[in-house]
């Protein structure tokens, strides 16, 4: 999709331009308030830590959780921003709302209990940009591993574009997940 020299850029405009784009296999594109960010496949490492919250968090919750991994999720946005469009490294969701089974390439938000994310070659934008976005949209738990902090973090309580609790552990301690999860997540495989 083109825009002619004579069309005034909008927020419309990046939205459309965003949605027809083809990124090459295994890299991710998303829309976080106002800008394409492109993302290269993972290391290893990073699918070390999703791999092992993944099997405690279907393996130890007390409600049963379908996960998702690079699901699109359209979040509201900030203000003069098109919707906010992200891909979390990890979405999870009560089983029985069987959120997935028939949801877009880009689903609403709502149902979701938590979103992951393991920071890669650009820490900021999920420390900061996408805890504002996941925030925004009202997700109630958002759990960030932080490589190069060793530590975990899980923000809850979403309130405007923040969170207003957040409770963060080094690596090797146990962090509480709250309910609908109610176990502590085995972080001592992280070190």
């Amino acid at each position: 999709m083109t825009a002619m020299a004579h069309e005034p850029f909008t927020q419309e405009l990046l939205l459309d331009w965003f949605l027809a784009l083809d990124t090459p296999e295994g890299f991710r594109a998303e829309l976080i308030e106002g800008e394409i960010v492109v993302t290269p496949p993972p290391d290893g490492e990073h699918e070390h830590y999703i791999s092992r919250i993944v099997t405690q968090v279907i393996r130890r919750s007390r409600t049963g959780m379908d996960f998702s991994g690079n699901k699109g999720l359209k979040l509201r946005n900030a203000d003069g921003c098109p919707k906010d469009h992200v891909i979390p490294d990890g979405t999870f969701a009560p089983a029985d709302l069987d959120l997935y089974r028939s949801a877009e390439p880009w689903m609403p938000c709502r149902g979701v209990a938590m979103v992951l994310e393991v920071t890669s070659s650009k820490p900021r934008a999920d420390r900061e940009i996408k805890r504002r976005c996941y925030a925004r949209g009202g997700i109630p738990l958002y759990l960030l591993v932080d490589r190069s902090a060793s530590s975990v973090t899980l923000f809850s309580d979403p309130e405007g574009d923040d969170y207003r609790m957040l409770s963060t552990l080094a690596f090797g301690k146990p962090l509480n997940l709250s309910a609908p999860f109610a176990f502590e997540l085995d972080t001592a495989d992280f070190l």
